[in-house]
């Protein structure tokens, strides 16, 4: 027997609904037909997840609000970590307290964290739960965490950090656990000792629990990268770094007291790319000290200078901000920031010369435009290019979406970085505008890795495998994920990687994908998946 919301629910699944207006329009009229309050999006998406009703409807598609955050196959959860101080004092980050260095207590995400008390197992199960409110289905999660220089926390504090957010993401909409125990997160008093076993349970869970985390990103400055750190990120199952880089012009960073050279970011890019992680650089033009003409120059020379080609780029134009040491130059006339026409034009000429094998993640950063001084102020930097008709070949502009298989080819693209070969392998359209799924393969110079573990000597290495489209958990109907390019993709790494003569392949796995790579023969060895070839 439906109760009457449920029935003002099912009567409007019968109306020809094509847009969110048309939407809206409806619910106002079943509301005042049916003498209730206006439906609420997850009452109705929490119907449609009924067994009797069709996954096919075309309202579930107008229902899922921003529906993009799916739409790369992953679902993103970015949780952030208590206030500690920083080793940096650069010019341009704000100061506020009881707020991670360099963050706003009015940004979204903080404002998220703070109402959590910083718990990072509240924060995973809240992010869930707002995802799955929306109308998408977040098995496959990519953890982000943020709070500036995560190399300088303490180390039981990391550990513990952590285990929480895998045993959050173990625990989701599961009450108690298998000894009917209610589920809650681990304490703060363990031993180091004690978060390392627990951290390899909780880990082992994951590559068979229902919400899978198969990506783990830090985000550190250049200058705390060395082997040791990387060895203990990859035991926290780390898999993306994201380098605090902003620019690398020597000059512009000693003036903006960043605390270290171009040198640093080399070094510390070489590091990441032996041990396999994917690499975001974050960069700041508009900073004192660089101009439009630098900014677009340094920004060419990412791509053709082989110590840096990153695989990711966050663009964040520098923006003045109360409580930064900028501020106070802006106000004595000692620093003036981009006007809107210069850093569109900036941020045109970048996005022209992107290679098709690099994602621009973001075009801004998330703050709120009361707390801009002086800047930009544009929080939809992305959508006014597309709309002036800019047209960019990153990874993020070609990804297919919503949009059905067509005809396709594998292409193959050669460079240098580092020391190295990488050969991006993807599967595209024809025409190379739409783009299915991609692998990076490094192939690194015989016996010149500085790296002493042994899982990876004279190992070719895969940093990353995806295969975009709508979020699909695996077992549902096929879209452009489970669509066996994947296994294509990684049939090819492995054939390059014979033919240049290595005997052993190590991949970078996430730890709630470990699964998908056993059933192509790959074993865990060292937190990596290895295979002989």
């Amino acid at each position: 027997m439906l109760n009457p919301t449920e029935k003002a629910i099912k009567e409007l699944l019968t109306l020809p609904i094509q847009t969110r207006e048309e939407l809206l329009a409806q619910k106002r009229v079943i509301a005042k037909k049916h003498g209730l309050k206006i439906l609420a999006n997850s009452e109705i998406l929490k119907f449609l997840s009924r067994p009797e009703i069709s996954e096919d409807l075309p309202l579930q598609k107008i229902l899922r609000k921003r529906a993009i955050r799916t739409l790369s196959g992953i679902a993103p959860v970015a949780v952030l970590t208590k206030p500690f101080a920083c080793p940096g004092k650069c010019a341009y980050c704000p100061t506020e307290k009881d707020v991670p260095q360099s963050y706003l207590s009015n940004e979204p995400a903080v404002m998220r964290a703070i109402r959590c008390g910083y718990d990072p197992y509240k924060q995973v199960q809240l992010r869930l739960k707002a995802l799955e409110a929306n109308g998408h289905e977040p098995t496959k999660i990519e953890l982000i965490v943020i709070g500036g220089t995560w190399s300088v926390l303490p180390i039981e504090y990391k550990y513990w950090y952590i285990v929480n957010c895998f045993k959050a993401a173990n625990d989701y909409r599961t009450r108690r656990n298998a000894q009917g125990v209610t589920q809650k997160a681990i304490s703060k008093k363990l031993s180091i000792k004690k978060l390392k076993t627990i951290l390899l349970e909780e880990q082992k869970k994951n590559e068979k629990a229902k919400y899978n985390i198969i990506g783990l990103t830090l985000e550190t400055r250049p200058d705390y990268i060395d082997e040791k750190e990387l060895l203990e990120m990859r035991e926290l199952g780390a898999t993306r770094v994201e380098l605090g880089v902003q620019a690398i012009d020597d000059a512009i960073l000693k003036l903006n007291k960043r605390g270290h050279g171009v040198d640093k970011i080399i070094d510390a890019t070489k590091w990441l790319r032996d041990f396999g992680f994917k690499i975001t650089y974050h960069l700041m033009p508009g900073l004192p000290g660089a101009t439009a003409a630098k900014d677009l120059k340094m920004f060419k020379q990412l791509f053709t200078d082989e110590n840096f080609q990153p695989d990711q780029i966050k663009f964040y134009p520098t923006v003045v901000t109360r409580g930064s040491l900028l501020y106070k130059w802006w106000k004595a006339g000692k620093y003036k920031p981009y006007s809107d026409k210069v850093l569109q034009k900036l941020v045109i000429d970048c996005k022209k010369i992107i290679p098709h094998y690099v994602r621009i993640i973001r075009l801004i950063r998330d703050i709120p435009g009361e707390s801009i001084v002086a800047g930009n102020i544009i929080t939809n930097l992305r959508q006014v290019m597309q709309q002036r008709g800019v047209e960019c070949n990153c990874i993020r502009c070609r990804e297919v979406k919503e949009k059905s298989i067509t005809n396709y080819q594998l292409r193959i693209t050669n460079y240098d970085a580092n020391g190295g070969k990488e050969c991006f392998i993807e599967v595209c359209s024809m025409d190379e505008k739409v783009l299915y799924g991609f692998c990076r393969l490094r192939l690194p110079t015989h016996n010149t890795q500085r790296i002493t573990y042994n899982v990876l000597n004279d190992a070719a290495m895969i940093r990353e495998l995806h295969v975009y489209g709508v979020l699909v958990a695996v077992g549902k109907d096929k879209k452009i994920q489970h669509a066996g390019f994947g296994k294509m993709l990684m049939a090819e790494a492995e054939k390059i990687a014979k033919e240049n003569g290595y005997e052993k392949m190590a991949v970078i796995s996430g730890v709630g994908v470990r699964g998908y790579y056993k059933k192509l023969g790959y074993k865990l060895k060292d937190t990596y998946m290895v295979k002989k070839l």
